[in-house]
């Protein structure tokens, strides 16, 4: 805990924070003794979780209800933590829904905009140019997600979002490293959040290993600072390998599409 705490500092960002897997970062970052900065467009769960957390563990928590689709919510977020010494930022906020790609409305298609790739990644860079000049140890964990890994069916702005946040955290691993950033991405299989358990998944032959939340956020920042891109879950790593290591791209998105076809295709 102390080693965490002297490498990234006593206070985190956490971007999607009040359920699932921002819920579980919160928690585990918790148990470390750091303090929250809290982001959530759910104010009741935010505020809920921001309270339990500091009497449970005895840490200073700042609640911040703002939808992050809007425009200007990183100028926002930026002026809130202007006077605090935050150097871990993890955004985990998402928009996603199942739904082909004809019955999208503009509307759903500007918040998979904003809220998956317009706004992580302005404060990604709001969030590293303050910093670099300190010299000091800062981390950056962006949640992305083995939907990215192709093109799947069903989950079409969705799978681009997350394939986007791959290879930002990948690209930024390298070129701030110089400057004691550490970028990573945590590519998450099926993971048994209110979200992913509220599509109803029907499984055929194929299951996904299903992760518990709290166990995806310990592994992750158990790798931070460690490597560009993580997959938690050794069967998701198994998966990754086989898709991308022996099958041809062409098979294996055939199969992925073929499993995302027996999972959804009642629900769409």
């Amino acid at each position: 805990m102390t080693e965490f705490r002297e490498k990234y500092g006593n206070w985190a960002l956490i971007a999607g924070a009040a359920i699932g897997l921002g819920e579980s970062f919160c928690v585990a970052l918790a148990k470390k003794g750091i303090n929250l900065f809290m982001i959530d467009n759910r104010e009741e769960q935010l505020m809920n979780l921001s309270g339990k957390l500091a009497k449970e563990y005895g840490i200073h928590t700042m609640p911040f209800c703002i939808d992050l689709f809007q425009t200007d919510a990183v100028e926002q977020i930026m002026a809130k933590i202007s006077a605090i010494e935050i150097r871990l930022m993890i955004y985990v906020a998402a928009f996603s829904q199942i739904k082909k790609f004809e019955n999208y409305t503009f509307d759903d298609l500007e918040h998979y905009i904003n809220i998956n790739v317009a706004t992580p990644v302005k404060l990604v860079h709001a969030f590293s140019t303050r910093l670099i000049a300190q010299k000091q140890s800062v981390g950056i964990l962006l949640m992305s997600s083995l939907a990215g890994l192709l093109g799947m069916q069903y989950i079409v702005p969705y799978a681009a979002s997350k394939a986007f946040t791959w290879n930002l955290a990948e690209s930024l691993h390298y070129e701030l490293k110089p400057f004691k950033i550490d970028v990573m991405a945590c590519i998450a299989g099926a993971t048994a959040t209110e979200a992913y358990l509220g599509t109803n998944p029907k499984y055929g032959f194929i299951k996904p290993q299903v992760q518990q939340p709290s166990d995806v956020a310990e592994l992750a920042l158990r790798k931070i600072g460690k490597r560009a891109l993580f997959i938690p879950g050794f069967s998701n790593r198994l998966n990754y390998f086989i898709l991308t290591r022996i099958l041809p791209r062409k098979m294996a998105s055939y199969f992925a599409n073929k499993t995302m076809e027996k999972m959804y295709s009642e629900n769409v």
